[in-house]
């Protein structure tokens, strides 16, 4: 088996895939039927598998070609994994700049108003969080402090990199408002408010207090989902359309 941590992150935007598709599946199991025969249903332990679908990438230069290749190379027996991001950047609590949902700010100077000699500068998530207490394994509600969103926190995608199970993603389905104020991190006042979260799937690993949380492109450690590949196609005009299929890795 495969190192869940430590792992390559996809380059999803180099894909231009115009559709992608996350669920959560196999969260539940026919629990029989009732005095009137109605199926219920319940909740298998573990909470389900995150999965993701990358339909119709667009497959068109030479280094996309080669890309996949390599994905192909490095994928293709699913004992092999890699970190795949969930582009929430359109809907996610992100301040906007210049009119555009900003989830990651770029270009952030030295203090001295420098940057480096590439003209590039530091880059830092504009809405992140962290664990205001400690949550067990298979925990399915979590309380945690958000620091720069723009609105409340609901329904939004998230991501914790565990220590042993690496990067996983999860999501909210009930989220209370516990508290809001501001803080002072790394030197700057940041508002921030609490919350009490009901989460899909279930954490994955314990974690401590002061674990950090990602909102700024979430993401989660996949391999190939069962019989799939990644195969070289070539079509006529080098337009390739491929569609790749992941599922959470254990």
């Amino acid at each position: 088996m495969g190192s869940l941590i430590n792992q390559p992150t996809l380059a999803l935007d180099f894909l231009a895939c115009p559709k992608a598709i996350y669920d959560v599946v196999g969260a539940g199991m026919d629990g029989g039927r009732n005095s009137v025969g109605e199926s219920q249903s319940i909740e298998m332990s573990g909470g389900g598998i995150v999965t993701a679908s990358l339909e119709d990438c667009k497959i068109v230069s030479q280094e996309q070609l080669r890309y996949i290749n390599k994905l192909g190379a490095r994928l293709n027996g699913g004992f092999r994994y890699i970190v795949v991001p969930i582009p929430t950047d359109w809907f996610g609590p992100f301040p906007s700049v210049g009119k555009l949902p900003t989830p990651i700010m770029r270009g952030i100077s030295h203090s001295d108003g420098s940057l480096f000699s590439d003209g590039s500068g530091y880059s830092q998530a504009t809405v992140w969080g962290k664990f205001l207490a400690d949550a067990a394994l298979n925990a399915g509600q979590i309380t945690v402090r958000v620091y720069g969103a723009t609105r409340d926190i609901d329904g939004d995608w998230f991501s914790v990199q565990h220590a042993a199970k690496g990067w996983r993603a999860y999501r909210d389905w009930e989220s209370f408002k516990i508290g809001s104020g501001t803080e002072t991190v790394s030197g700057a006042d940041v508002d921030y408010s609490d919350y009490q979260l009901s989460i899909q799937p279930p954490l994955r690993q314990a974690v401590t207090a002061g674990t950090r949380i990602e909102y700024a492109r979430p993401r989660f450690v996949a391999k190939l989902k069962q019989g799939a590949t990644l195969p070289l196609t070539i079509e006529a005009f080098f337009v390739t359309e491929q569609t790749i299929e992941f599922s959470e890795a254990f």
